[in-house]
């Protein structure tokens, strides 16, 4: 029974398939004679020679871009050439500088120009100190330092130029200077000239560096300039800067009493360089180291106008006089001053504790020791009268310094006001 059941499927399958294969042939058979049909013979050649076209310009393509890419591979070189070539006509090619080996100083040769400056000059730069000797070290016998700064030697045989506001001495004081090898020798003052902020001073020294003395007359602004002093105590100490203006009238900057006009520079000048040497690239004082206002604005008396104080010096020395100023009486404060210019009064006016104020003058520095300093005049404090007078710059203090008696001062101190008198020294 089984087997009978798969004959007849079998069977019926045989058949089945038989008739799908007719179909089949006839449908394929119908299609492609609409096909060839359809086609006629000038279509079919027309559509072989574009199939040949199209061949052709594949077979074309195909060598051109074989040729071009051997081409490239077999002259790479060149054409690499040439494009950086081309790259550096239109646009410069800038190579990195290569350091020197090791060991090879050329570099340091080449371009520390300021150390050539300070191995000409630093030897002939001295720091000034001032003793009291009426007050005495509490640790030590010495005399207490009332005041430092610095000085040059300008004569072999120990005459050294400095600022008249350094070596301004009281009774009892004595001066010392520290020469660049550190030996120390006792000074004494020879000649004076306030209105100019210069002294020379001279020690028991022969056979001494001197500094060249340059010209002032013929600086430039953007000058590179070396400044070389004693600040805070520090011998040889070396900051460098450039010319900003070669005349600074004195009256923009509030000293009314000294007609000179200033070389401004913004090498770091700070208390103890005052004195010292402003110094050009030669080697040579172009100016001497006065007072600093603020970071990067500092002032220095032109080395011409000390050249005529030498000049004063030895004449003076020939015709056996000490003082440049013998006629007149000179009285010491021992206080610095900065007059209180426009726009320094509208700064200050700004803090309710001074918005009322419209003249007078601030206290920079105190000597310790100095008239000032016992009266108990203090730095910040701003002096708005004296002896019943306005003041409206330094000039008239400086003035009443030239007659004699006690000085009556109306001092401003914050939000307190006053009155104290001081009874200055006369200058030795």
């Amino acid at each position: 029974m089984a087997s009978t059941l798969s004959r007849l499927s079998w069977t019926f399958l045989i058949k089945r398939n038989a008739h799908l294969s007719r179909y089949t042939a006839t449908v394929f058979t119908e299609r492609y004679t609409q096909i060839q049909s359809f086609h006629s013979q000038q279509q079919r050649q027309e559509k072989r020679k574009i199939h040949e076209k199209r061949a052709y310009n594949l077979l074309t393509y195909t060598v051109l871009t074989s040729g071009f890419c051997y081409a490239v591979y077999k002259w790479k070189n060149d054409i690499w050439e040439g494009i950086k070539s081309l790259s550096a006509y239109n646009y410069p090619i800038v190579h990195a500088s290569h350091l020197p080996p090791s060991g090879n100083d050329q570099n340091r040769d080449k371009y520390n120009f300021i150390a050539d400056v300070v191995e000409i000059s630093a030897p002939s730069v001295v720091y000034i100190e001032v003793k009291d000797r009426r007050r005495k070290d509490v640790f030590t016998p010495y005399s207490v330092s009332a005041v430092g700064g610095s000085g040059f030697i300008v004569s072999h045989d120990g005459l050294i130029l400095t600022s008249a506001h350094v070596v301004l001495c009281k009774p009892n004081a004595m001066l010392q200077v520290k020469l660049h090898d550190g030996s120390v020798y006792t000074a004494v003052i020879e000649d004076v000239d306030v209105c100019s902020d210069l002294a020379t001073i001279r020690i028991n020294k022969t056979n001494l560096p001197v500094m060249k003395l340059g010209n002032s007359s013929d600086i430039r602004p953007g000058e590179f300039v070396v400044a070389i002093g004693c600040p805070l105590t520090l011998s040889n100490t070396i900051t460098s800067g450039v010319v900003s203006s070669v005349n600074r009238p004195s009256t923009e900057i509030g000293m009314h009493n000294l007609h000179i006009g200033y070389i401004q520079t913004d090498a770091a000048i700070t208390f103890g360089n005052s004195g010292g040497p402003l110094v050009n690239l030669n080697g040579e004082a172009i100016g001497i180291n006065q007072l600093k206002i603020t970071a990067g604005i500092s002032f220095a008396i032109p080395i011409d106008y000390a050249k005529e104080f030498l000049k004063k010096v030895e004449a003076r020395r020939n015709k056996g006089k000490k003082d440049l100023q013998s006629g007149s009486r000179k009285r010491y404060l021992g206080m610095t001053m900065q007059s209180l210019m426009p726009d320094i009064l509208v700064e200050i006016q700004q803090d309710n504790k001074y918005m009322f104020m419209t003249h007078g003058v601030l206290v920079w520095k105190i000597i310790p020791g100095s008239p000032a300093d016992i009266a108990g005049i203090q730095p910040g404090d701003i002096i708005t009268y004296a002896n019943k007078e306005p003041v409206m710059c330094s000039d008239n203090i400086y003035k009443l310094l030239e007659k004699p008696g006690t000085i009556h001062f109306q001092i401003t101190r914050g939000t307190t006001t006053l009155f104290i008198d001081v009874n200055p020294e006369d200058i030795v």
